[in-house]
């Protein structure tokens, strides 16, 4: 869009200024209540007058639709990426711990205490502990499992099987965590229970199982990678995320 005066920028904000809103409230549904809207709407509206100033194209009305809507949603993923507390070095550690879990897993037949991933890992105990309370924070459902990202594009799942009280809902996945949470150990499973249902913070159930808040961080950290060593398949991904029909390839919205 070529040389847009100010008056003609400032109409094209205020007219997709819905979009950049709908596509943030769309991924915040996604994601846990400590993101703000607002932040995402605020990154969607820097990219959107950004790719107004830039593009040198003549789009018609549902291709710029489209183009600013990829834009827009590229900028919070980005955003989203920055504020992410875990760096990918954690998240890689912590794929290498699920990937092991699975292997001893497997040959054990039950799930690996602390001390055998940490031979497996080659490292010592007190360092795998060490990275597990660095991961305290460490979800069991991560950005890149309910958006799909390639070289090409940035899609968030059109469908309504995308939404996360829909995914929640699926029969698969809610067989596959009630199947992965019996398999945990006792102390794993009150920690979460603790955590999740009863939303008591780390230093509190620490005091309720007499524990200190670093062994509960370290705790929550290694349960959560049980599960989700259970849910994935050999890609890292979680299957029962998977949207049930393809997006359409003429467009994202």
């Amino acid at each position: 869009m070529p040389d847009l005066t100010d008056h003609e920028l400032r109409r094209q904000v205020h007219q997709h200024t819905p979009l950049v809103e709908m596509l943030a409230r769309k991924l915040a549904r996604k994601l846990p209540a400590s993101v703000d809207c607002a932040d995402l709407i605020q990154d969607g509206q820097v990219a959107l007058i950004n790719a107004l100033l830039s593009s040198s194209k003549k789009y018609t009305a549902d291709h710029l639709k489209n183009y600013l809507a990829l834009r827009v949603q590229g900028a919070m993923l980005d955003g989203l990426r920055d504020l992410d507390h875990g760096s990918r070095q954690l998240r890689k550690d912590m794929r290498a711990v699920e990937r092991a879990v699975q292997s001893l897993g497997h040959k054990l037949g039950r799930m690996p205490l602390e001390s055998e991933l940490a031979t497996e890992l080659g490292m010592p105990l007190q360092r795998y502990q060490r990275m597990l309370q660095d991961a305290s924070d460490y979800r069991l459902i991560c950005l890149e499992d309910i958006v799909e990202v390639d070289q090409h594009r940035n899609t968030l799942f059109g469908s309504s099987d995308s939404d996360p009280l829909a995914v929640l809902e699926r029969a698969s996945l809610k067989q596959l965590l009630t199947t992965a949470i019996q398999g945990l150990s006792k102390q794993s499973s009150t920690v979460l229970h603790h955590y999740y249902v009863e939303e008591l913070k780390m230093h509190q159930i620490g005091s309720l199982m007499r524990l200190t808040e670093a062994r509960v961080s370290q705790i929550h950290a290694q349960a959560i990678v049980e599960l989700r060593a259970l849910l994935v398949d050999e890609s890292g991904a979680i299957p029962a995320l998977k949207p049930r029909r393809t997006a359409r390839t003429g467009g994202i919205l």
